[in-house]
């Protein structure tokens, strides 16, 4: 335990980016006590109007940074995060200078530090200290205390090209994540920027334009970069081609395809334990190529080279819910940091969501979280029944005005009726879509099921920022309807909790899950992948493809291998009880067997696959 604070880190888990508003502000919160958080950048207007709110909370000058003025969504995100900089390293310089005492943020510090930490064990001794002894410790702790990573995050599908105010296209480099990356590059920040949802061949190669990504004389480097992934081939093309640009990847953040909030970007049947095995076993391979790369690279261009290897780390999340599951991802695969993000959505001092979606959130049962349709870019979204956004959404429907005014338009993509790109979600769009349906020669169940296909689309670029303004009381002049992106683990914990309670369970010092029965992580994610294949095989429809067969029985044989593995892998998962083990066991064995049942109720789909073959000469 003690190697994992070894080099000097706080601590060994971090907050992922939630939504757009829910770690809107999270460094403010937690930043201070040494935790590590990420905050999306997509939104810039809502970057705006936090920047506006606390600048007036800290008293501070500040002018808005207009709509459609030079480089203003780079310039709002560059602003956004220098105050958050500021307000913290302000926050750190003011409990540097605090007493030890029961109230003080300095003590608070230590408390919430693992039981394993060295630094705990000092602040420990300290307490039954005098005198000098005493003082001298107390200088110890001061010199240690820093702040958590203010992470951010560009999710690479989002990328909407750039228009002026007379809707005239911009250059490439004003498109949405284009834009971040120079807000993030051009800020105050020494920190990482985690690039999710897959690979952006544009924004990868304008990384190139910005110095404070290579490294300097001494081999630091100021911003770094943090690739989400969910295989390791992924990992390794992305790293090869950033490598080949001189850029080094600091991490690379494993993410569980299915059990995960937000969007499920699911894989071909890979599931987390294999994963992360091959992460396990070729992590050194993976490093050591794309640092013969990147030298290659950077002594091309002229710039320094890195003297030695630079640490590169592995971290997991998705999923996690209990002390047991966290050790486990510690101690076989090596993992270097762990990611817990929806759990925290019950935790009112760490992230920024009004309290009746938290409420909702505490009481829905498993049941009510599910992998949806909603997402205008026509990826899985994990989200809960029963919130305001779902509940507005059909409100419009019943009174005849489906679909969202689409103020901010960051997920448009289609363009059936018009040449630039619309949301699925923008009236504009659903009035037309529904207009075709209605005059379509169909019977009223395809009708009924064509229609819902247009209707559920969500406006998540509005509807996922909304808690933040609610909770501040910032007025925008629109409707204000909470959608919320938890991951289903998040159905097992069922009360708000404190900061210090969620660390608690984290380290194992209590325990906040509910008195259901939880399944393992591992066992959670094969149902989920079982159910995600059951959906894709109804999809083939009757004459598929050659295609679209290799992919259902790729995904099929992915499965099986991971049960394989997982059979091999359980008296190694846990050793905490016979009783637990037993009931892993027997979720796997279920598990197999529903696998089974659905293969062979489909027989004929996984025998039907046709081999092109040559015509002899």
């Amino acid at each position: 335990m003690t190697n994992r604070f070894s080099k000097g880190a706080v601590h060994d888990f971090y907050i992922p980016v939630m939504g757009t508003a829910f770690t809107i502000d999270t460094p403010i919160k937690v930043a201070r006590f040494g935790i590590s958080s990420v905050v999306s950048i997509v939104d810039d207007e809502l970057c705006e109007e936090m920047r506006l709110f606390y600048c007036k909370q800290y008293n501070l000058a500040c002018d808005p940074i207009e709509k459609f003025s030079v480089d203003y969504r780079a310039r709002r995100i560059t602003q956004y995060l220098n105050l958050l900089s500021w307000i913290v390293d302000g926050q750190i310089s003011d409990m540097k200078a605090q007493p030890f005492d029961k109230t003080s943020d300095l003590t608070r510090y230590f408390q919430l530090l693992n039981e394993h930490h060295p630094m705990k064990q000092i602040y420990l001794k300290m307490l039954d200290s005098t005198g000098d002894e005493r003082a001298q410790m107390e200088t110890q702790l001061r010199n240690f205390v820093k702040p958590g990573d203010i992470e951010v995050n560009i999710m690479t599908k989002v990328d909407r090209d750039g228009y002026d105010q007379a809707n005239q296209p911009l250059p490439t480099e004003y498109s949405d994540a284009c834009a971040s990356l120079r807000g993030f590059a051009n800020s105050d920040l020494r920190s990482s920027v985690v690039f999710s949802a897959g690979f952006n061949r544009r924004l990868y190669a304008y990384i190139e334009d910005f110095s404070d990504f290579y490294p300097d004389e001494t081999g630091e480097i100021k911003k770094k970069i943090i690739l989400k992934v969910s295989d390791f081939r992924s990992s390794q093309t992305q790293g090869r081609f950033l490598a080949k640009k001189g850029i080094w990847v600091s991490e690379f953040r494993i993410e569980s395809g299915l059990n995960c909030g937000g969007h499920a970007f699911a894989t071909d049947g890979f599931l987390m334990g294999p994963i992360l095995d091959e992460f396990r076993v070729k992590r050194r391979e993976l490093s050591s190529e794309l640092f013969d790369i990147v030298n290659e690279s950077l002594a091309k261009k002229g710039l320094p080279l890195y003297q030695k290897e630079p640490a590169t780390r592995f971290t997991v999340q998705g999923g996690i819910g209990t002390r047991e599951e966290n050790e486990f991802l510690f101690n076989h695969y090596g993992v270097d940091a762990t990611g817990w993000a929806s759990p925290f959505l019950l935790v009112p001092e760490a992230t920024t969501l009004d309290m009746p979606t938290r409420e909702l959130l505490a009481k829905s049962k498993r049941s009510d979280f599910y992998l949806s349709g909603i997402s205008p870019l026509g990826v899985p979204f994990n989200t809960v029944k029963g919130s305001e956004s779902e509940i507005f959404k059909y409100e419009r429907v019943e009174s005849g005005r489906p679909g969202s005014p689409c103020p901010k338009g960051h997920l448009v993509s289609n363009t059936t009726y018009s040449k630039k790109p619309v949301c699925l979600a923008a009236q504009f769009y659903q009035k037309r879509a529904l207009s075709d349906i209605n005059q379509a020669d169909i019977d009223d169940h395809e009708r009924i099921a064509k229609t819902e296909l247009v209707v559920r689309k969500a406006c998540l670029c509005e509807d996922l920022a909304s808690a933040a303004l609610k909770v501040n009381g910032i007025d925008n002049g629109r409707p204000l309807k909470t959608a919320v992106c938890p991951g289903p683990n998040l159905a097992y914990f069922d009360r708000l909790a404190s900061l210090g309670e969620m660390i608690g369970h984290i380290y194992g010092v209590l325990n906040l899950l509910s008195d259901q029965y939880r399944p393992h992580m591992f066992a959670a994610e094969l149902k989920m992948y079982i159910d995600y294949l059951r959906k894709e095989i109804t999809s083939v429809g009757p004459n598929p493809d050659n295609m679209k067969l290799k992919y259902v029985q790729a995904f099929k044989n992915n499965l099986l291998e991971g049960i394989n593995y997982y059979s091999e892998l359980i008296p190694e998962i846990v050793k905490r009880s016979n009783q637990f083990q037993s009931a892993l066991l027997a979720d796997m064995e279920r598990l197999k067997m529903e696998l089974e049942e659905l293969i062979q109720s489909h027989s004929g789909l996984f025998t039907e696959l046709t081999v092109t073959r040559t015509p002899a000469a």
